[in-house]
């Protein structure tokens, strides 16, 4: 009998995961993970780790397999939050839940299920594993999940053929409401949970006080750039090849705060990221401010009124060759190569055609559709219909 080690976060996905397991006839065993000690930056005076492994905890007891908490605070603190905090030094915007995968449930976490004779981890994720042979070799396809509502293969993006062979995704088939069902009718008690808001297993965190703890706040001006401004009027050269051309499109403008006028104050440039529009408070708008780009050498911040704002649009990002990774091995571009794919920069974003171009240092994604708020430090992940081959980080 093969052994499977779930882990159960204290959600109805994870949950309905374990279950579904059984069922098939795996030997199960749920392992929570805990990944946050500091209980000062949870928002409310609920504690929401004791509360999910509580639940997590029940889960394991209504469906009878042995379960345990595992402590990964520290490695959590160095490989997530301590990166994090760098990143935004930098003034780039991380994103956790990726990195989270792939360096903790996919890692860490499936290293002690890997200790524990287990044959496969299995989360709650709703995206697909598939292979085929080639070569006669297996290679693991990673797909979309089957509610187009809740496809999280995004947040997989960095996963490896090794991870994927070690995975199982049980609820990939399923819709949300179709895991809710079932898990009604098995009685669990995260049936009707809500899902879990917040960065990846920490609880309810306000992003902006957890960064505020270690970046100390320091005043700086708002500038807002006219739509109109000269800056998005630059005379395009002609290109000597190809790839003069992607750079010049993947370039950021470069604000200054002589391109626009002053309109507000901030806390710190680091705690604001492009495209956001709260927490700017600047009003006698006609439209509300988004942010275009942040300068945290010189803590200023550029915005743009309205959602259309030229500011905010690009069509080229540029992923190194450091930053690039490939799920399918065997379709890595070489140099000079191109590929019709399609393509997010979010999660929850519609997938956008577009094309990859190979060079020497690294790759162009160039879009079809010009892109709103690309963002240095998220991750773009393309796709070859319903599956993801390939992420980097935009630089």
């Amino acid at each position: 009998m093969k052994r499977v080690i779930v882990g159960l976060s204290g959600g109805v996905d994870s949950s309905v995961a374990a279950y579904l397991l059984q069922e098939q006839g795996y030997e199960v065993i749920g392992l929570f993970m805990k990944n946050w000690l500091d209980e000062s930056v949870t928002i409310s005076n609920e504690c929401p780790w004791l509360e999910d492994s509580n639940d997590a905890m029940i889960v394991a007891e209504k469906l009878g397999i042995p379960f345990q908490v595992v402590d990964l605070s520290a490695e959590y603190k160095e490989k997530i939050v301590d990166y994090m905090f760098r990143e935004y030094e930098l003034g780039r915007t991380p994103n956790p839940d990726v990195l989270c995968n792939r360096e903790i449930k996919f890692d860490v976490f499936m290293k002690i299920a890997m200790d524990l004779g287990a044959d496969y981890v299995a989360t709650g994720h709703y995206c697909r594993k598939t292979s085929f042979e080639k070569e006669g070799k297996e290679i693991f396809q990673l797909l979309a999940g089957k509610d187009d509502n809740k496809d999280q293969s995004y947040f997989l993006c960095q996963l490896s053929q090794k991870q994927l062979a070690k995975s199982l995704f049980p609820i990939g088939e399923l819709t949300k409401p179709e895991v809710r069902q079932i898990a009604a009718e098995q009685d669990l008690i995260t049936a009707d949970k809500k899902d879990s808001q917040g960065l990846c297993f920490i609880g309810k965190v306000k992003l902006p006080d957890f960064l505020q703890q270690q970046l100390q706040p320091k005043e700086g001006l708002i500038v807002k750039i006219p739509s109109d401004s000269e800056l998005y009027g630059r005379s395009i050269p002609r290109f000597s090849d190809k790839e003069a051309e992607l750079k010049f499109h993947s370039t950021k403008y470069n604000y200054s705060q002589e391109d626009g006028v002053v309109v507000g104050k901030h806390q710190g440039a680091h705690y604001f990221t492009n495209g956001q529009r709260k927490g700017l408070a600047v009003g006698g708008m006609k439209e509300p401010l988004f942010v275009v780009s942040t300068d945290v050498e010189e803590n200023v911040i550029y915005t743009g009124e309205g959602k259309d704002h030229r500011g905010l649009y690009r069509n080229v990002l540029f992923v190194t060759n450091e930053e690039l990774h490939w799920i399918r091995e065997d379709l890595a571009l070489k140099n000079g190569e191109t590929m019709e794919v399609e393509a997010r920069i979010r999660y929850r974003q519609k997938l956008e055609r577009a094309t990859l171009f190979k060079v020497e240092n690294g790759l162009y994604v160039s879009f079809e559709n010009a892109q709103s708020a690309i963002t240095e430090g998220q991750f773009v992940a393309w796709y070859k219909e319903e599956e993801l081959i390939g992420s980097g980080v935009i630089s």
